[in-house]
């Protein structure tokens, strides 16, 4: 590849002005990881200035290129890109982890040209992969590029993400490893051992080209062959030096996380002026950055940033949402349930799972919008997403035994503008609870189905059973979690679900069949709750979901024989809760509650109930118990189980005549 040696010089220009401004703007916020940043200023300016085409104007643009910052604490190296293409004012750069500053100290989507929540290291590859998958899917043009730092590799979720990406083929995916050799606090795993990375990766299947990270007219040239891959993904492992410009703490330990002094910065930059004195910046400020390659579109200059900044504002309140409005022009996604080929399973003299109602659902879904995509983890004939497979396969993913992955992946997607489901074992969510909660703080709209939930699932034992499941789910933030305990109810809060697209949502399912409750016609909404049993002499509220309602129904019926009556809630909807109705109930129930789940009380529905009503029972106007499981389960018949664990019919007839 040839490359003049003007552009050569301008792009060199341009890193040692990253170098400075990141320095800079950690030092004016006293925190932030400048040597990390000064290790991938020469990768940053070759992407930001020659290797990548985007509309600047225009950031949610279908074919603009994207980019995934994985190494997150070196996120001022970017801003300061996008100071120097015009989306940023000097001020603005200086306000870097401020408080009323979109330009947080790792990657989130307040600042609106950063594509997704990063900085929790290992998760930025699997989300790059469901951004190249999408647009494999949809006949994109555009490339997909993964900034990684080498210290993540150690991740096992890199190396799932590799091995997905390259299953799938995804030449579309190009990353870089900045190799910098040191971590946070010693050398990494690797280190500058280039030639062990790059057979790692071959040996992943990806096309690998290594370079020295701080040679310009390398990193062209491979950016150039990674854009021309056939068949397979690419890697470029990028050798570099942490801190690389300052022979203060150039190569050395003992600097991560430690900013500049503000009485040492201007001898640190004269220091670094100095080091790249052949480099002139005296024409940045007028030369216009690039044209853009396939677009035509140009990027926009220095002298255009007021431009740019009105056009493409650095905050965006609404950023999924209005992507996802642009890309699947989506209006609200409705099934009817009446016209669904399987709708005998629905029966009021049926029993059905729930898990397999969801599966029901999502295939419903997936008539209704050919932007739902279902994710599985080699589990889809018992989280019955192999009902959506038989009728689209083309948008069901295989993930295999990798949820971190799979989790990545859709967050990828969802990004761009599908509408992913995910599903597996609500027990091995927990594996994959970081990429949740990453995706929580990018108000990610994930919607995710836990199955075999509870000691109910029986035979297999603990190992299987979500018991963690609904705190894990509740502790995320404006998250969604929903319970429902029969066919009828799972089939329409599924497609509630693919309607939020405000952050996670999470569908908790049983493994065993139940007896369908509602009639069709029945509505379910998110915050929602049903009350299915309820008189004016009621002596107990018994608030309980999913499987253990039924357990409450049955001692509904063995209690009424002995003449006490109690009222039934179904909380289906676990967050939000419908404490107004709970409390309403409660208070003419003889102000007793009692919920009943298959979880550990911790963080449960329990817990859920007595926040809810805190301000109400703190002077013992109304009192909250829980029976939940309290000691670690066994293998055994559900019945068992539940029995075992307290929280069946007997133990529920037991506790309210007890509290009588």
């Amino acid at each position: 590849m040839k490359i003049e040696n003007k552009k050569i010089r301008e792009l060199q220009a341009r890193a040692l002005q990253l170098r400075i401004d990141s320095i800079r703007s950690t030092t004016a916020s006293a925190s932030g990881h400048p040597t990390t940043c000064l290790s991938a200023a020469d990768i940053i300016s070759a992407l930001f200035f020659e290797g990548m085409n985007f509309d600047l104007e225009n950031p949610q643009e279908k074919n603009n290129d994207r980019f995934i910052l994985s190494k997150g604490h070196g996120i001022p190296v970017v801003y300061a890109a996008y100071k120097q293409l015009g989306v940023l004012s000097d001020e603005e750069l200086m306000q870097l982890r401020q408080f009323e500053s979109p330009l947080e100290g790792h990657p989130t989507s307040r600042f609106i040209h950063n594509e997704a929540a990063t900085g929790s290291l290992g998760q930025g590859l699997a989300i790059g992969a469901g951004m190249a998958l999408q647009a494999k899917q949809d006949s994109f043009e555009y490339k997909t590029y993964v900034l990684l730092g080498d210290g993540e590799l150690a991740e096992g979720s890199v190396w799932e993400a590799a091995a997905f990406a390259s299953h799938e083929s995804l030449n579309n995916l190009i990353g870089i490893v900045d190799c910098n050799r040191l971590g946070q606090s010693n050398q990494t795993l690797y280190g500058h051992d280039i030639d062990s990375i790059v057979k790692r990766f071959e040996s992943f299947g990806w096309q690998v080209i290594s370079v020295d990270g701080h040679d310009i007219e390398q990193l062209l040239s491979a950016l150039a062959t990674a854009k021309q891959a056939k068949d397979k993904p690419v890697m470029i492992i990028a050798k570099t030096f942490k801190g690389y410009g300052v022979d203060e703490f150039e190569d050395k330990n003992g600097f991560h996380g430690k900013p500049v002094k503000k009485e040492e910065l201007e001898s640190v930059l004269a220091s670094l002026r100095e080091r790249f004195a052949g480099v002139s910046l005296e024409s940045l400020d007028t030369h216009a950055s690039r044209a853009l390659g396939t677009s035509g579109n140009k990027v926009s200059s220095q002298n255009d940033k007021q431009k740019v900044a009105s056009s493409a504002p650095l905050v965006s309140s609404d950023l999924q949402g209005k992507l996802y409005r642009e890309i699947s022009s989506a209006t609200t996604i409705s099934i009817d349930l009446t016209q669904d080929p399987n709708h005998k399973f629905f029966a009021s003299n049926q029993t059905i799972a729930t898990r397999k109602a969801f599966g029901y659902a999502l295939a419903a879904l997936g008539r209704a919008s050919k932007n739902i995509v279902a994710l599985d983890a080699d589990v889809k004939n018992s989280t019955y997403t192999d009902i959506f497979e038989k009728e689209f396969s083309e948008r069901f993913i295989q993930c295999f035994i990798a949820e971190q992955t799979m989790v990545g992946v859709a967050t990828g997607l969802q990004v761009r503008g599908k509408i992913p489901f995910v599903a597996t074992f609500g027990a091995f969510l927990t594996r994959a609870h970081d990429q949740i909660r990453m995706a929580g703080v990018g108000k990610n709209a994930l919607r995710i189905c836990g199955s075999h939930c509870g000691v109910s699932i029986g035979q297999d034992g603990p190992s299987q059973m979500a018991l963690e499941d609904i705190a894990m789910m509740r502790s995320i933030p404006d998250s969604i979690v929903l319970y429902p305990s029969d066919g009828i109810s799972t089939y329409k809060l599924t497609e509630c679900m693919a309607n939020c697209h405000d952050g996670i949502s999470y569908l908790r399912t049983t493994r065993s069949a139940t007896p369908i409750l509602y009639a069709e016609d029945e509505t379910f909404e998110i915050g929602g709750c049903k009350v299915i049993r309820h008189s004016d002499e009621d002596k107990t509220c018994v608030v309980a979901a999913g499987i253990t309602l039924y357990e409450v129904l049955k001692a509904y019926e063995i209690l009424k024989e002995q003449g006490v009556l109690i009222s039934v809630i179904d909380a289906y909807s676990v967050k939000p809760l419908d404490s107004e109705t709970i409390k309403d109930v409660a208070k003419k129930s003889g102000n007793r509650v009692i919920v009943v789940e298959d979880h550990y009380p911790e963080g449960g529905l329990g817990e859920a109930v007595s926040l809810a009503l805190s301000g109400e029972h703190a002077g013992s106007a109304i009192t909250v118990e829980s029976l939940a499981v309290t000691k670690l389960s066994r293998s055994g018949k559900p019945e068992e189980l539940m029995a075992y664990a307290g929280i069946d019919a007997k133990s529920i007839v037991q506790v309210v005549l007890l509290r009588l």
